[in-house]
């Protein structure tokens, strides 16, 4: 196939998309007039004429959205120009150049931008490996950090600061004018075009009122300082008509600050995804029709390859064992610490790890069929479909916006039409002093201080919390999905019992048992030779050692022959378990695996190991069920296992079997129900249900693929974390309504009196100066409620 020549105009692959606004990662766009090639990097869209990026390979123009890309191709263009790219090239563009808003996931567009409904900025549906950092975020750092010096000097010269330096009060406005200027126009300019943006869409939001109350400010100090003589005498305080550059620059800054925490926050939405693309091996050994074996990219592989897995590496390809035996962990997707055993026949995944032998494996599935991007698909379904909780102050900002908006109309025309003269100047100042009255900094503030203290004072507790939603929403859970393997149990399988047949002493069915698989690499043997070596018991070196799949391992020692499996090993030897036989029924039946011990043909006594139950867990559950929380069991483990651990905690829900998708389907269908969610979880076959659910909250303990994907992390991967977390959530979601109140309070009560209530009747007028003061005043109230929080209860 070739590539895609420069005069090549493939169509959108989203129609709906190519209509609406034409953004891509650089100078790409979507066309549907058919001027646009693929970048061969990344795979956007890009129109030939506008790109400044180009490059030439083997006669072939090559057009690209950014100069990294086309760094990129010209450091390696084979890489990009062979069959699977050229491929790639041609094939209808995937959703990986798309950007959706996570709060209004309708909201779908090419490359990055801003949501017109509610001014967030828009992520990527399917991140990859090689995405930058979040261009947003290095912005508006730039932006923080290169103007704060202005704003605090501006600050501190309003405040009074240089008045020996300056004594003119007019040379100091000069100053704060020109220090502002900059924050405002510069630093401030995404917010004033969100502004408009949100006035031009119809949905008002928290943008509405930051730029309104920026622009109010800074406009009103430009008037005031370079046009005094428009302002009546009775605005004049020593001859001056007071500016406040200060508010503006402040806001501006506040703002900012808010947005780097929110963003920092939102970026780590993707590393779950980033972690599970980064699982898969690049390569893969395919095996030639004439025996031999060569190393090639994933990407090359197709159904029906053959490919080989030696000890120790990642299985490439989702497919089936066709020569060889190993022991697979497949904990990545079941949980499950005990590697299982392949054998002929056997379906192994791809990404799981080769413990022991060598298999050669037939390709089944690939790429998008994989399981394992399946689990990616899952994870980024999961995280754009949940609705997020819409935060109270932009539910407040709605109304509060439009009242302030209506009110500052109509003092307008009421002073115009009505007021004393010059009545249009008193119109001007009113309206001016209604909006900076009701600038939204300690709205603005009410919630990120309240998120920014509870999440200092949950990680002393020992709870890491991603966003704020998540504080909000945890104190509603009333139903707890628990995986088992490493969330309950501490994932790491020990010796539970030793059962010696009569004859036979524990130590010595211990020591014989250890010392025959202290070669093996199976986690049960390496819980037999640890509680071997406790108890000092001197080992002895086996020969003639062999492992067969699904039975057990054989050997000799001290010249017996000794060997150590299941109860295929029993059957295989026609050897009766007799009274032992309920025995090991029992401790199967109590969640343990058991290993039979027999030496010159005869039965020597039983092993048990299993994972033992977290010694916290038991103080937690009750803790959880006595505050009103269901708790359910979800678990990779078959359903035996599972429900012997369910009854020893006296949990009444338990399902075992169950699949990545499982576990899925159970956290949506108990959303169904009505219920609010969270599921607690800490390995990779984990991470779809914990972003499917209200809240996901992820053992620290555990995999990085499952912290990412959850809202929660804790860190001592103790379920009594979630008791502290709750506590926490209630105590913040109470403080940000306080702060809230704070807020709304100290600006609405003062509109009406920027808006001129009182001048009929006392002939006062609240000036600008007053309603800044209030402003303040509020802001300083959330900041001090917020600083409560470090007290908070856990």
């Amino acid at each position: 196939m070739k590539p895609t020549p420069a005069h090549a105009h493939p169509s959108p692959a989203h129609p709906e998309e190519a209509t609406a606004s034409t953004h891509a990662c650089c100078a790409g766009r979507v066309d549907t007039a058919g001027t646009t090639v693929r970048d061969p990097v990344c795979g956007m869209q890009v129109d030939p004429q506008e790109t400044p990026h180009h490059a030439t390979h083997d006669g072939t123009a090559w057009h690209f959205c950014s100069a990294r890309c086309r760094e990129r191709f010209v450091a390696e263009p084979t890489k990009y120009v062979g069959a699977h790219a050229a491929a790639a090239a041609a094939a209808p563009a995937s959703a990986d150049g798309i950007y959706t808003c996570p709060m209004h996931p309708q909201i779908r567009q090419r490359g990055p931008g801003t949501c017109p409904i509610c001014g967030m900025a828009l992520e990527a549906e399917m991140p990859s490996l090689d995405d930058d950092d979040d261009p947003e975020l290095s912005d508006f750092s730039r932006r923080f950090f290169l103007t704060l010096p202005l704003s605090l000097a501006t600050f501190a010269l309003a405040m009074g600061g240089g008045h020996a330096l300056l004594p003119s009060a007019g040379w100091r406005s000069a100053i704060e004018f020109a220090l502002a200027t900059p924050v405002v126009l510069w630093a401030g300019w995404p917010f004033l075009v969100r502004c408009v943006q949100s006035l031009r869409s119809g949905h008002p939001n928290m943008w509405t009122l930051i730029g309104i109350g920026v622009a109010a400010a800074w406009s009103y100090s430009v008037v005031a300082l370079f046009a005094p003589d428009l302002f009546p005498d009775s605005f004049r305080e020593h001859g001056r008509v007071g500016v406040y550059f200060e508010a503006a620059a402040t806001i501006v800054s506040l703002t900012l600050l808010g947005q780097l925490l929110e963003l920092r926050a939102r970026s780590r939405t993707s590393a779950a995804i980033k972690a599970l693309l980064g699982l898969a091996p690049k390569t893969a050994r395919r095996l030639r029709e004439d025996g031999s074996e060569e190393d090639v990219p994933l990407a090359d592989i197709v159904v029906g390859d053959r490919v080989r897995v030696r000890p120790g590496e990642k299985v490439a390809v989702d497919g089936d064992v066709v020569e060889g035996r190993s022991a697979v962990d497949e904990s990545m997707l079941t949980g499950e610490p005990l590697p299982v055993e392949k054998a002929p026949g056997a379906a192994v995944i791809g990404a799981t790890l080769n413990t022991s032998g060598s298999l050669v494996v037939r390709a089944t599935r690939i790429g998008a069929d994989s399981v394992l991007s399946q689990i990616v698909q899952l994870v980024a379904q999961a995280q754009r479909s949940r609705a997020p909780i819409q935060r109270m102050a932009d539910r407040i900002a709605v109304w509060f916006v439009l009242a302030v908006l209506g009110v500052a109309i109509a003092t307008f025309f009421a002073w115009g039409l009505f007021g004393p003269a010059p009545s249009w100047t008193w119109a001007v100042l009113n309206a001016v002093s209604v909006l900076i009255i009701a600038c939204p900094c300690a709205l603005g503030l009410a919630t990120p201080m309240s998120v920014m203290v509870a999440s200092g004072r949950a990680a002393q507790a020992g709870v890491l919390f991603r966003d704020a939603t998540a504080i909000e929403t945890l104190r509603r859970i009333d139903t707890l999905v628990v995986d088992k393997t490493g969330t309950l149990t501490e994932g790491r399988p020990r010796l539970r019992d030793v059962v010696p047949a009569p004859d036979w002493s524990a130590d010595d069915v211990l020591r014989i048992a250890a010392s025959l698989d202290r070669g093996s690499e199976h986690p049960l043997a390496a819980a037999l030779v640890a509680e071997a070596q406790a108890r000092a018991l001197p080992l002895e070196a086996a020969g003639d050692f062999e492992s067969t799949a699904g039975i057990g391992v054989r050997g000799r020692l001290g010249g017996r022959e000794v060997a150590l499996g299941n109860a295929a090993l029993l059957r295989e030897r026609g050897i009766d378990a007799g009274a032992l036989a309920a025995r090991a029924d029992a401790l199967r039946a109590d969640g343990a695996s058991v290993m039979h011990l027999v030496v010159e043909g005869r039965l020597a006594g039983l092993l048990a190991v299993a994972d033992p139950i977290k010694a916290s867990t038991p103080a937690a559950i009750h803790a959880l069920r006595e505050g009103g929380v269901r708790i359910v069991m979800a678990s990779g483990d078959g359903v035996a296992t599972a429900a012997a651990i369910a009854r020893q905690l006296r949990i009444d829900e338990v399902h075992g079997d169950l699949r990545p998708g499982d576990k899925v389907a159970l956290v949506q269908e108990l959303r169904r129900q009505g219920r609010r969610v969270a599921m607690a979880g800490d390995g990779i076959n984990d991470a779809p249900a914990l972003a499917a659910a209200d809240v996901g909250i992820a053992m620290g303990s555990g995999t990085d693929v499952a912290i990412s994907s959850a809202q929660v992390t804790l860190v001592g991967g103790d379920l009594g974390g979630i008791v502290r977390a709750r506590a926490i959530s209630r105590a913040a979601v109470a403080n940000m309504r306080q702060n809230l109140a704070f807020a709304f309070v100290y600006n609405a009560s003062g509109v009406p009196l920027a808006a001129g209530v009182l001048y009929p009747a006392f002939g006062i007028v609240l000036s600008p100066m007053i309603a800044a003061a209030a402003m303040s005043l509020s802001s300083v109230s959330v900041v001090a409620n917020a600083l409560r929080l470090r007290h908070a209860r856990t």
